[in-house]
């Protein structure tokens, strides 16, 4: 969207400095990277996860920076709070792009030939419409299946207005596939893969059980180059889901979201 794209801004990390290497040209002269892409935590924010994998998928060359955990958009990606925030943040030749969509519909526009959207006009009006749809939706399915790349939880017993996002999803999944034929969503990958690979990352995690025609989607999608190289890089740990070691995990995820919170100085209405 034109509200998300800003020109002539540099980017900063959460300390404030200028976010990326200093390079030296052939000619000695310092330069900054022409890309920098500012995320929080690819473990637990799926908004930074998409973003990063839409860069990787466009092939654009870029440096990633982290945003740390005591900004406040870092925040608000953590504690769901909203999908359209400042990180993901890309920077480009002078020119700042956040909010995934508007980053997915700039790289469209740079980098035409990776296909991002589908060049026919009605494939390209429906990816637009499942990825939007995931980009404003699915709220139980966030709050209760909160993305861990790292966590796994065999059996877990899912929330039943969890599983409702769970059934659209699906549903949106099987109608793609069959309409497009596969492998992925709109045939040749595309923005919309990239919107649903945190969902996939989630069912894996909590243990969702899929059927015939999603499960091999999802599988696929795990086996991206680039969603391997991430879920290596994590380091995801096999964990057993008895009711006291979830009560831990929870335990654990409560005391991180209240330091968050207390942090942030966030207020809840009654």
């Amino acid at each position: 969207s034109a509200s998300a794209v800003s020109a002539g801004a540099s980017l900063t990390g959460g300390s404030g400095s200028v976010a990326g290497p200093i390079q030296k040209g052939c000619w000695g002269i310092t330069t900054m990277p022409k890309a920098t892409l500012a995320i929080a935590s690819k473990n637990y924010g799926s908004w930074s996860l998409r973003g990063w994998l839409l860069c990787k998928m466009a092939g654009l060359d870029f440096e990633e920076t982290t945003v740390s955990s005591d900004d406040p958009s870092t925040r608000a990606e953590l504690l769901l709070l909203s999908p359209s925030f400042l990180v993901p943040c890309l920077s480009h030749d002078g020119v700042k792009v956040w909010d995934t969509l508007a980053i997915a519909e700039y790289l469209n526009e740079l980098k035409p030939d990776a296909g991002l959207l589908p060049k026919d006009p009605i494939a390209r009006a429906r990816c637009r419409s499942v990825s939007g749809e995931m980009h404003s939706g699915f709220s139980n399915l966030r709050s209760a299946l909160p993305m861990n790349l790292k966590a796994r939880f065999p059996g877990h017993k899912i929330w039943s207005r969890a599983q409702e996002d769970i059934d659209r999803i699906t549903s949106i999944w099987r109608d793609c596939l069959k309409t497009y034929a596969g492998p992925f969503l709109f045939g040749k990958i595309s923005m919309a893969d990239a919107m649903y690979a945190p969902v996939v990352t989630r069912f894996v995690t909590y243990d969702v059980k899929l059927d015939p025609v999603c499960a091999p989607y999802a599988k696929r999608i795990m086996a991206l180059p680039d969603v391997k190289e991430l879920v290596i890089a994590q380091g995801a740990e096999a964990m057993t889901n008895t009711p006291a070691q979830f009560l831990d995990y929870v335990k654990q995820e409560t005391a991180l979201y209240g330091k968050i919170i207390k942090t942030a100085n966030i207020k809840f209405e009654n």
